[in-house]
């Protein structure tokens, strides 16, 4: 009989991995609990790209899913169509006011009503390092850049590749804007990517990020290629290249191939940027299905938000938990210095240009490919670079 009142839910999201699709699997079993079915609707770039297009065509052909991952400001711009079903009654008997990080609470309501499900918060500038290498050549993290040069140097001449990298597009923003962080402040990072202020572009801080990023482009793989992220993380883990510069959906991965955290591989800061967190807060939409998906989709949300779902799917995913009072002693190390720095708040959390938390998709595309066109042409110069950036700022929505 159970089976019989079962209800399928289909769910839109770019989860393919080891890890996520372990993550997926976590929260799925507690819905089968519930009897709620949850099936996959894959966007195979397993980086969020084109999931608003297919989402788009879909609702567009009366064939939405009643639920698809959309993360950072694009949730409010779906909200402002009215497709998005309000989650009230859930975040009022959950107290989701009180028991999530203020910053959470903000970005799923951002026209006074809960209209997102969030999942968990991943920390962007988080720099892993291989510890077998690390030990091999008594190596340690570099807290600055200089010494991040000359472990870099130590490790080249010894035949190893410092920095694993991609040149796909996302993950080469995703290094970026760390090194902005890493050269100025989280109020300048702000001006930049949230308010793109046309001064913020031509400042020297923004200069030294863009001139750094091209100096790193020699402790790369060469050629540098468009690797997706698990095969620059594999390259971390099989001991090609020391260092990665990576979300921690990359720790996620690394311990779903079993390489434990502080065993096989620690995590330090990206250099200058140990005080700040650039984060990226993974969260699910409940498209308007009328009121026969309601009550499968309310349950999604109250089961996605519960302390125990929380730890459970945040330590399979890599990231933490959405929640001020989490479970500390089940995170590893990892864990535990990302939420202790994202909970000291909004002075230290940074919002991810390239993961959709700083700003709508226009303009992140467009900063984006200026920046690729930059590290892919080596005769183009810093300040004409940041010149176009600043004009190119002016034209973008504020």
């Amino acid at each position: 009989m159970a089976n019989a009142q079962a209800q399928t839910v289909q769910v839109l999201h770019w989860w393919t991995s080891t890890s996520e699709e372990k993550a997926i699997a976590s929260l799925s079993g507690r819905m089968a609990q519930e009897n709620i079915v949850w099936k996959n609707a894959v966007i195979p770039s397993g980086s969020g790209i084109g999931a608003g297009i297919v989402l788009k065509s879909r609702m567009l052909a009366g064939d939405a899913p009643e639920v698809a991952q959309l993360n950072g400001v694009i949730i409010s711009e779906w909200a402002d169509l009215g497709l998005l079903q309000e989650l009230d009654p859930v975040a009022s008997s959950g107290k989701w006011e009180k028991s999530l990080f203020p910053t959470v609470w903000r970005l799923i309501q951002p026209k006074g009503h809960p209209v997102a499900v969030p999942l968990g918060i991943h920390r962007i500038n988080t720099l892993f390092y291989n510890r077998k290498i690390f030990a091999k050549f008594d190596l340690s993290p570099p807290s600055n850049w200089d010494e991040f040069d000359a472990l870099a140097k130590k490790l080249q001449q010894a035949g190893i590749t410092p920095l694993a990298q991609s040149s796909e597009p996302w993950q080469l923003a995703t290094l970026f804007e760390t090194l902005v962080l890493s050269e100025s402040d989280a109020n300048f990072y702000r001006d930049a990517f949230v308010k793109k202020s046309s001064q913020a572009f031509v400042d020297p801080r923004f200069g030294r990020a863009l001139s750094r990023l091209r100096s790193l482009k020699k402790y790369m793989p060469a050629p540098l290629t468009e690797r997706t992220w698990i095969a620059t993380t594999r390259m971390l883990a099989d001991g090609d290249a020391a260092m990665l510069v990576m979300g921690d959906w990359a720790k996620g991965e690394l311990n779903s191939w079993g390489i434990a955290t502080d065993i096989g591989f620690s995590c330090a800061a990206v250099p200058n940027t140990a005080n700040y967190h650039l984060y990226d807060i993974d969260t699910l939409v409940m498209l308007d299905k009328g009121a026969a998906a309601r009550s499968a989709q309310e349950k999604i949300a109250q089961i996605a938000v519960s302390p125990v779902v929380q730890t459970e799917y945040n330590q399979i995913k890599g990231s933490i938990p959405v929640l001020r009072n989490p479970e500390l002693n089940k995170m590893d190390s990892c864990s535990q210095t990302s939420w202790k720095i994202f909970s000291r708040g909004s002075a230290v959390q940074v919002p991810s240009l390239a993961h959709r938390m700083a700003t709508d998709e226009i303009s992140k595309d467009a900063i984006i490919a200026e920046i690729m066109r930059f590290f892919s042409n080596d005769s183009l110069s810093v300040s004409d670079t940041q010149k176009r950036l600043a004009a190119i700022s002016r034209t973008l929505p504020k």
